[in-house]
Order: structure tokens, then C-alpha cells, then sequence
């Protein structure tokens, strides 16, 4: 048996950051990896896709160039092998770079294996078997593919298999109208494919307010993006040349079938029963507002623990517990104000409460919205699509939630998540003096406008 200081399981976002932490502390740390460094945000999330989210962009400028007195003569060609290259690349350096980093680390041991628990301080591996006193789970999560007719008769894919295409569908359907789906969907009509969404609610990003809702659908269909929501009944057939997705509503000639019904976490075999850890009925590891699980010892980080399925949340699980474990600190998960991104053109910058969520929390809220054709940046840029939302307190003055889908969405969030983080009151960033002529100048006049409902 082999004894370290901690064993880490898993190398995603929160995990391998950690274990560089306690190796810094002097401590003898195992990292345990059962495919590629790195996680899903460096292999099969945010940098691929977000890279082949701008290759789709570069073309869609392209197309649309004209109206900006650029002409491009001829069509144009998308070469999906140098598309599906770049991509590999961006994936490759960041992953090669965590490899070269834990390579010349001295207390550091990399194991590439599946592990399991054996009791509450012991794992196993490769047929070898580690023992530590802590033990940080960071295993992650995977595309959950639902139980519908004929699925198992077709060639589908997931977010994980699709960012290898090297080829242009034909026609791409998408099952699964919210986040991950969303963006493939864009992705790959402006590549060429034709799109459709089918999503069994009664809208698109069903986490959303009802009127971002819309304004998101309306953007996918202004680029010709067949979407069909309300879908009760879903089912696979072969075809002479692809796929027959049929519904309760519509029958769709597919060559590819993406299915992007959600992610579920990868606990299953991790033989928590032998160590005690607790988990709920979706396979969600429980943990306490340090991270710690039910076992002594025993820590869930990032997807697994289902307190938010990104890359800079589970980040921020390293640094709860890297904070308190390490440094003395009392940092709480409970702490954390969610922000996100939906990274479809114009992109969804979100944080806090949607404004559903604030009425029925019984506040007095105010609320204030602006569209995006009312900021000069936008209309500069020939990009008005979308709006600002902002939702607050009306008696501490303090903001709940936004909502920015537009130009820079994605980054202008930033200013009303400090604010958030702060504690501060909206009046404070009300006065502030922002720059002309940015997405940003428009904060001010949104909470000028503010409005009790």
C-alpha cells in the first residue's frame, strides 16, 4: 500500500490546482486521472467549443461582410478538417501544458487509471492500492442520453463526440433545447448545415425569464434555425441517408442527431457505498458548505457535488477549500452569487436571480430593461440584437440578478457581478462615469431607470 499526504481523484478544474497547492505546502499529493488532464472545460468543453464557436463567427462575418462596405467575391467555403484542427490544438496546448507543469513537480505522483474506493481512507488503481487521510473527488460529469425509441438503432452524437466532426452535417437536429445545445446549434448553421431544435418544455433555456426566452429563440431563428419546443414524443428511425427524427409535431430528415439533454455526474463507480460518502438520487455527491461530504476526510469538488456545472464554479471549489484547509480561512460555498454565459452571437451574460425568481421570493423589486438598439457600441457595430434586464431590491438597494443578451454580453456582466460581490448598492455604480462609446455606458441609464412592480 502506498501512503500520501492526500489523494485527488480526478483532473478537472478544482482538483489538480489543489493538489499543486498541497504539494507547495510540502505535502505528498496523488493525483489520479482516468483519461486527460484537465477535465472537461480543456477537453471536451469550454476551450474546443468555444474556439469552434469563433471559427463559426469568423464565417458568418464573412457572409454578412457587405453590409459593412467589405466585398468578398465568391462563396463562402468552410474546410471543417482545419476547423476541427484548430480546435484539437487549443485542447492539446492547455492539456500538454498541465502535463509539463505536474511533470516538474516534486511531490507530485500523476496516476492514469480508474480509481475506487475501498474504505473511507483507501482507494484502488491499476490493481495498486493508496491510502491518504484526505481524499478530493473531482470527477466530473458526462452527457446523459435519455431512453427514447430508436435511439440505441442510430449513430448519435454528444458534446463530447461532435467536436470531432470533420465534416459538415447535412442536416444537424439537435435534441435539447438549453445551454450546450444552443450553442452547437448556432455553431454549426452558420458553418452551413441546416439546424433544427427540438426541445421537449415549452421553451429555449427554460433557466431563464420567459421574455430572455424569446429574444434568445428570435436570435436563432433570424439565421434560419428550425426550432420546435412543447415536443412531447421523440422518437429514431434509420433512413437512405440519415436519420428520420419524428415528433408529435414534425418529421425531420436529419444526417447527424445531437443529443444534449443534460449531464450527469460521474459517481456511479467510484464505490462510495464502501466509503460511506453520501449521494442524492441523481448521483450528486452531498457536501456541506466547505465541500466537506458526510465521510471525515473525504471532499467533492466542482460537477460532481451539483452546486454548478462550470469551469469557473468549480474553480471556485478549489478555492474554498484550498482557502480553508490551507490558509485558515472560513470561505462558504453558500457565499458564492452563480454567474454564467450562454455563448450563442449575441452572447447571455448572467448573474443572481432571474425575475421570476425575485417575485417569489415576496421582495418589493424594481426592474429595468433597455434594448441593445439603444446602446451606441451596438449600433456602431451593426449588432443590436438582444437587451439589458436588471432586477433589485427596492428597500435595500441592492441588486438580485441580470441579464445582458447582446454585444459583449459576456463581459459586460462583469461590472453588475462586482457590484453583487461587493454588497454594494446599484446607486453606487449608478454614478459611475464608464467610457464612451462601450456596452458598458449603458449600466448607469439601466439603473437610472430602475421601476418598482
Amino acid at each position: 500500500m502506498k501512503s500520501f499526504d492526500a489523494i485527488v481523484i480526478g483532473g478537472g478544474q478544482a482538483g489538480p490546482f489543489l493538489a499543486a497547492r498541497m504539494v507547495e505546502k510540502g505535502m505528498k499529493v496523488a493525483l489520479i486521472e482516468r483519461k486527460f488532464l484537465g477535465g472537461t472545460c480543456v477537453n471536451a468543453g469550454c476551450m474546443p467549443t468555444k474556439t469552434l464557436v469563433a471559427s463559426a463567427r469568423a464565417a458568418y462575418v464573412a457572409r454578412n461582410s457587405a453590409v459593412y462596405g467589405v466585398n468578398i467575391p465568391g462563396e463562402i467555403a468552410i474546410d471543417m478538417k482545419v476547423v476541427r484542427a484548430r480546435a484539437e490544438t487549443v485542447t492539446m496546448n492547455a492539456r500538454n501544458g498541465l502535463i509539463g507543469w505536474f511533470a516538474g513537480m516534486d511531490g507530485m505522483t500523476v496516476i492514469y487509471g480508474h480509481a475506487r474506493f475501498e474504505d473511507p481512507k483507501t482507494v484502488s488503481v491499476n490493481g495498486e492500492t493508496l491510502t491518504a487521510p484526505r481524499i478530493f473527488l473531482n470527477v466530473g460529469a458526462r452527457p446523459v442520453i435519455p431512453d427514447l425509441p430508436g435511439i440505441n438503432d442510430i449513430d448519435y452524437l454528444t458534446s463530447t463526440s461532435i467536436i470531432h466532426l470533420d465534416t459538415l452535417p447535412r442536416h444537424l437536429a439537435v435534441i435539447g433545447g438549453s445551454y450546450i445545445g444552443l450553442e452547437f446549434a448556432q455553431m454549426y448553421r452558420r458553418f452551413g448545415a441546416e439546424v433544427s431544435v427540438i426541445e421537449h418544455g415549452p421553451k429555449l433555456a427554460s433557466r431563464e425569464d420567459e421574455d430572455i426566452s424569446d429574444a434568445i429563440a428570435d436570435v436563432l431563428r433570424s439565421e434560419g434555425i428550425d426550432i420546435h419546443t412543447g415536443v412531447s414524443d421523440i422518437a429514431f428511425a434509420r433512413s437512405s441517408d440519415g436519420i428520420t427524427v419524428a415528433t408529435d409535431s414534425a418529421r425531420i430528415d436529419a444526417s447527424h442527431v445531437l443529443i444534449a439533454t443534460g449531464r450527469k455526474p460521474n459517481t456511479d463507480d467510484l464505490g462510495l457505498d464502501a466509503a460511506g460518502v453520501i449521494s442524492d438520487k441523481h448521483g450528486y455527491i452531498t457536501v456541506d458548505d466547505t465541500l466537506a461530504t458526510n465521510v471525515d476526510g473525504i471532499w467533492a469538488l466542482g460537477d460532481c457535488n451539483g452546486h454548478g456545472a462550470f469551469t469557473h464554479t468549480s474553480y471556485n471549489d478549489f478555492e474554498i477549500a484550498a482557502a480553508n484547509l490551507l490558509d485558515g480561512a472560513d470561505r462558504k460555498l453558500s457565499s458564492r452569487i452563480l454567474a454564467y454565459a450562454l455563448y450563442i452571437d449575441p452572447p447571455l451574460g448572467r448573474v443572481g436571480m432571474t425575475e421570476k425568481q425575485a417575485r417569489a421570493s415576496g421582495r418589493k423589486i424594481m426592474i429595468s430593461t433597455r434594448p441593445m438598439s439603444r446602446v451606441g457600441r451596438a449600433n456602431e457595430r451593426g449588432e443590436t440584437k438582444g437587451f439589458m434586464k436588471v432586477i433589485a431590491d427596492a428597500e435595500t438597494k441592492k441588486i438580485l440578478g441580470a441579464a445582458i443578451l447582446g454585444i459583449e454580453g459576456d463581459e459586460v456582466i462583469h461590472g453588475i457581478i462586482d457590484v453583487m460581490n461587493a454588497g454594494t448598492t446599484y446607486p453606487a455604480l449608478q454614478w459611475s462615469v464608464p467610457i464612451h462609446p462601450t456596452v458598458s455606458e449603458l449600466i448607469p441609464t439601466v439603473l437610472g431607470d430602475l421601476k418598482p412592480v
